[in-house]
């Protein structure tokens, strides 16, 4: 794994699966990571890797007082603000339209969508605030990095309503791009395909239905192959920006 003893990160959705995967990554290569997420219990493993570098925010990331004390724990950690920011929090939802629980549905698109939103643009504009009039070359890298997924872009035969609030946050962060882009701060979707973590059984999947389309395609992604790809994608020199970045199992045919 790359160095990132220079980078300050923020990462939500820190508790397990690729949120969890990342925030050890970056931990163990030195960086200065704010963790985030809703169970606090599960955040302590993560502070254990070095009390200096990683601080728990405990909180719902799509509060944006939960978002403003995750911004300033990384300014006052590192003294700047944060360069790394990945918005991973996020949850699933079995279904269509027309068959999924409606019930669920604005707490998917609040946790998917709007907390994503609502990190990002916040973190953007600390980014810009400190790059200030500067319109060269980036000088360093700047990430904002959202998970996005193959679902928001291929209809899932399991989850099409998770995959459309999936597919807005494609458009809002190639939106996000096109803005923060000139001014040297690198916006970055990345769409796993089929991933073993708590995500599914959280979603409601079937689990011998899901469980044989997963062992259909063996062996599916796993957290850390997720993660290993996010920092690939950060630790590129800063004028470098693999902008969408789509991973699936090699025997992963569809969605």
């Amino acid at each position: 794994m790359s160095d990132f003893k220079d980078r300050v990160a923020i990462v939500t959705g820190a508790s397990a699966g690729i949120g969890l995967s990342c925030a050890r990554m970056l931990a163990e290569g030195g960086a200065i990571v704010v963790v985030n997420a809703r169970r606090a219990g599960r955040l302590d493993e993560l502070v254990e890797i070095d009390h200096q570098r990683v601080k728990a925010v405990a909180g719902d990331a799509a509060e944006p007082e939960v978002i403003e004390v995750m911004l300033e724990a990384a300014k006052k950690a590192a003294g700047r603000e944060a360069d790394l920011v990945i918005a991973n929090a996020g949850r699933g939802l079995r279904g269509s339209p027309l068959d999924s629980e409606e019930a669920e549905w604005e707490e998917v698109l609040r946790i998917n969508t709007l907390a994503a939103a609502r990190l990002m643009r916040a973190a953007i504009h600390r980014m810009f605030a400190e790059v200030g009039d500067y319109q060269g070359p980036p000088k360093q890298p700047r990430d904002v990095v959202v998970l996005g997924s193959t679902v928001g872009r291929n209809l899932s035969p399991f989850s099409s309503f998770y995959g459309a609030a999936k597919a807005a946050v494609h458009m809002m962060a190639e939106a996000m791009r096109r803005e923060a882009g000139p001014k040297g701060v690198r916006v970055t979707t990345i769409e796993p395909g089929v991933v073993a973590s708590e995500f599914q059984s959280a979603a409601g999947y079937d689990p011998k239905a899901f469980g044989e389309f997963m062992e259909s395609m063996a062996p599916v992604l796993t957290p850390d192959d997720v993660a290993r790809a996010i920092l690939f994608g950060c630790s590129q020199p800063a004028g470098v920006h693999l902008s969408e970045m789509m991973l699936r199992p090699t025997r992963q045919a569809y969605p």
